[in-house]
């Protein structure tokens, strides 16, 4: 498949036991990201307690989206731009406050940076508050206090029991305003109607034009399966649930076991193709870089040979007029380091070691250079590359090689 879409939920997929991503993981979704592919989080989690996470995996930089509450929220990184949200009716509160007074069970909502709750000392809300980095807000009046439109509203209790039979009533009496559901067996969730992570994927696919064909997604709870159901590829962690990976058409390995860099390196990087490497994204993901500034800008990439352009002009030229030496080594180990990246396998990454030029001729101002990067040796632990760069009428003005180092991910 042509991936362009990887949708991932958070816990119990993305991070591990510890709620951290691995260094293999994450080495992982860089590299797709490089290649093209675009991260969704999919989480229940908040939108403020997935930004650090977004980040962490330079979403920001690579045009990746949050998609929190469930499905509540759309947000584009990297300007955070609200997409999509659908909120709570503010009339609905005192309902869903009463039952949980009547029953003795905590409420609590998010806002901004803050979790506004009933019950501020509840070890469930604090460890909520905890792995989303968010403040705790103790109120005795909740829906009084609310006075804004929630995404969603969590009731919390230890006695599941309990809980589901609120679920069941709440599903009868709520039904054609709001969604009920539980996401943990402590955690009844209310949310808007229609809300769910494949509805609000749906969307978000529609307004990128890409087909469910081309997405990947991957998640271990019964709040996935809508979206392991709606992707070309849907994949179950190692450790979800039987009626999860029932519902899946692939079972990865566990979140303690890089899963979700399986996933990636199986169907993502073992298929990408030369041939398939986004060159223009590449381009734009550069322009802020020493790439753009010195305004390199790749034309073409097959496996074991990379070209690309430079100009020359007073961001490259030496104050007399004549390309720059310096600015040529940039130029050459820009082509080289994407070779090496082509040719790595998934589980592979490379760092450059070492370049030497010889520097045969000049290029003069106004004109536009062209360097052809052709690997010579191709080894376990290293790549090296000769790049010629050649001037618009293909006089050659420096050879240049270029050695880099290939190592494990992790």
């Amino acid at each position: 498949m042509n991936c362009k879409l990887l949708v991932l939920d958070v816990d119990g997929t993305l991070l591990n036991e510890a709620k951290r991503i691995t260094p293999r993981t994450k080495a992982a979704l860089l590299k797709i990201q490089h290649l093209g592919v675009r991260i969704v989080l999919a989480s229940g989690r908040p939108t403020y307690g997935l930004r650090t996470l977004a980040k962490e995996l330079a979403m920001d930089k690579n045009g990746g989206f949050i998609l929190s509450c469930n499905g509540g929220q759309i947000i584009q990184m990297p300007d955070e731009q609200l997409l999509f949200e659908k909120r709570i009716d503010p009339e609905m509160l005192p309902l869903l406050e009463g039952k949980a007074k009547k029953n003795g069970f905590p409420i609590f909502t998010y806002h901004r940076d803050t979790i506004i709750t009933t019950h501020p000392q509840n070890r469930r809300i604090r460890r909520e508050a905890e792995l989303n980095g968010m403040h705790v807000k103790g109120v005795s009046d909740f829906a009084e206090t609310i006075d804004f439109s929630p995404c969603k509203c969590m009731i919390v209790s230890e006695d599941e029991e309990a809980l589901i039979g609120l679920e069941a009533d709440w599903k009868r009496r709520l039904a054609g305003s709001l969604d009920v559901f539980r996401s943990e067996n402590y955690f009844l969730e209310v949310v808007p109607q229609y809300i769910d992570k494949a509805n609000t994927l749906s969307w978000l696919m529609e307004k990128l034009s890409i087909d469910a064909k081309d997405v990947i997604a991957v998640g271990d709870g019964v709040c996935d399966v809508t979206m392991i159901q709606l992707a070309g590829l849907g994949v179950a962690m190692g450790n979800a649930q039987a009626s999860v990976k029932a519902c899946a058409d692939s079972v990865t390995d566990s979140n303690e076991s890089d899963g979700v860099a399986t996933v990636a390196e199986k169907y993502i990087l073992s298929a990408i193709h030369p041939s398939a490497v986004p060159l223009e994204q590449l381009n734009t993901q550069g322009r802020h870089a020493l790439m753009g500034n010195l305004g390199i800008q790749y034309t073409y990439a097959s496996e074991g040979r990379v070209e690309a352009t430079m100009p020359v002009d007073h961001r490259t030229r030496q104050p007399f007029g004549i390309l720059h030496g310096g600015a040529t080594l940039a130029l050459a180990e820009t082509v080289a380091g994407l070779g090496s990246f082509i040719l790595c396998a998934p589980d592979e990454m490379m760092a450059g070691m070492q370049i030497s030029g010889n520097h045969l001729s000049s290029a003069h101002e106004g004109d536009t250079v062209r360097a052809v990067a052709t690997v010579i040796h191709r080894g376990r632990s290293s790549h090296v590359w000769n790049v010629d760069v050649y001037t618009s009428t293909d006089k050659l003005i420096s050879s240049v090689r270029v050695l880099n180092s290939i190592m494990k991910k992790w």
